[in-house]
């Protein structure tokens, strides 16, 4: 049976220190998962239970390593916000998976940016409307090449930040998640079953905030090196 359309290209990651991919499946982001971010965007950030939204994979842009890529502003806004995560990615799945085991499940990790047309999403929660306008944007999820846990281990503390032009906007510390990642990847169990090739944007500190075209962002992280865009 033939397909009535090209087949859409699949999306994959560079995998450091190998010419090997790593197939995406789904992007899984956590929201206001550290408490200072959640404090800016006026939230309490006491321990309640953690949500999450999507983007679809093609809304991922690779970033190689030490490259410097284009980032396209989308349509439609003017107020796109930067938030710097680090990126999980799954190389097997389950439903109702343990804490414990959870990170038996990661195949590595790597530095990401959940971009986010602000306005869009301010009228949408005033409107009570789902967040798809203002998180699925093309290009709306910059991330880099995947470090095996087999070379890093699994990271939980470090550095993660981020600055635009030279000048440090973000900066926080992979510990500071209200929300580990073997309790996201337990508590998404229960809603999805999970699969290979599922990726997990793992929440952003605080600072986020506006970019302009012509400016560029680097976003970093202790284990995991850094990742560069000019906005254009």
């Amino acid at each position: 049976m033939l397909s009535v359309i090209p087949n859409p290209a699949r999306v994959a990651l560079p995998i450091v220190g190998t010419s090997d991919f790593f197939p995406v499946r789904r992007v899984y982001c956590v929201g206001r998962n550290y408490a200072a971010h959640a404090r800016e965007m006026g939230k309490d950030p006491d321990r309640e239970p953690p949500f999450f939204f999507m983007k679809p994979a093609d809304a991922l842009q690779i970033v190689p390593a030490g490259a410097v890529v284009d980032h396209p502003y989308p349509p439609l806004t003017e107020n796109y916000h930067f938030e710097v995560e680090m990126v999980a990615a799954l190389a097997m799945g389950g439903r109702d998976i343990p804490i414990t085991l959870a990170l038996d499940h990661v195949y590595g990790y790597a530095v990401g940016l959940d971009m986010t047309r602000r306005d869009v999403q301010d009228e949408a929660k005033r409107l009570a409307r789902p967040w798809d306008l203002a998180k699925a944007a093309d290009a709306s999820a910059p991330i880099g090449p995947l470090h095996p846990v087999s070379a890093i281990g699994h990271p939980v503390r470090g550095a993660i930040t981020l600055a635009v032009d030279g000048t440090e906007r973000q900066r926080g510390d992979l510990s500071e998640m209200l929300w580990s990642l073997p309790e996201q990847i337990a508590y998404l169990s229960g809603y999805f079953e999970l699969h290979p090739g599922d990726i997990i944007f793992t929440g952003t500190p605080s600072g986020v905030g506006a970019i302009r075209r012509g400016q560029t962002m680097v976003a970093a992280i202790e284990a995991l090196g850094d990742i560069r865009l000019h906005v254009v």
